[in-house]
């Protein structure tokens, strides 16, 4: 049996509003504690899942500094880039990765291209994408090996004109019904080597 005093006392408001106040402080230190705890490993992994992206376009023998430590971002015309400079043991620059973002047919198309000083291409590939199913998607290496004829491709030895698709006069090779794709890709590629070529002082 609750005397009346103490049930009024409960049912006051200032009582609710101190247990709501001691639940909301417990809930909010118990997910401080919980952040503070998870926080590190799941840094570790977003910096694992960088470095096995950047392996698939930069070979580990490529370079021998922290690469993620060396990330920065460089704006050109509205296009914004993320790089990693890749140094050699004697501090000199042994390449770089790029990531880009061109406009696909269902959305951004996310990229990343590796290439060595000269800024032949090391490699190119998606790392995200909403293009159709068995047409756009064709960009991705597990479907189909059209993102590898980037690969040893640099403004020096591909002119300007090359840098599109066949059906616009170019080197690269469109997919049936899903050119806008592909034409999309070529040119994020081809910019993005452009504008790194202006920021490194390096001679196309």
């Amino acid at each position: 049996m609750t005397l009346p005093c103490v049930e009024k006392h409960i049912n006051s408001s200032i009582y609710q509003s101190l247990s709501l106040a001691v639940a909301v402080g417990l809930s909010s230190a118990l997910l401080l504690g919980l952040n503070t705890i998870t926080s590190p490993v799941i840094a570790q992994r977003v910096n694992e899942d960088k470095l096995a992206a950047i392996e698939r376009v930069m070979p580990s023998s490529q370079y021998q500094n922290a690469l993620l430590a060396t990330e920065h971002p460089f704006v050109v015309n509205d296009q914004q880039y993320t790089v990693y400079n890749a140094l050699d043991q004697q501090g000199q620059a042994s390449g770089y990765v790029v990531q880009v973002s061109a406009k696909g047919y269902a959305g951004p198309i996310n990229l990343i291209v590796g290439v060595d000083a000269s800024l032949t291409i090391l490699g190119v590939r998606v790392l995200s994408h909403s293009e159709t199913p068995g047409l756009g998607d064709k960009i991705e290496i597990a479907k189909n090996p059209w993102v590898l004829s980037f690969n040893q491709k640099s403004l020096s030895n591909t002119s300007s004109k090359a840098w599109a698709v066949k059906k616009d006069g170019g080197e690269f090779d469109q997919f049936t019904g899903a050119t806008i794709t592909p034409r999309a890709v070529v040119n994020a590629v081809h910019q993005a080597l452009s504008d790194l070529a202006v920021k490194q002082g390096v001679k196309a």
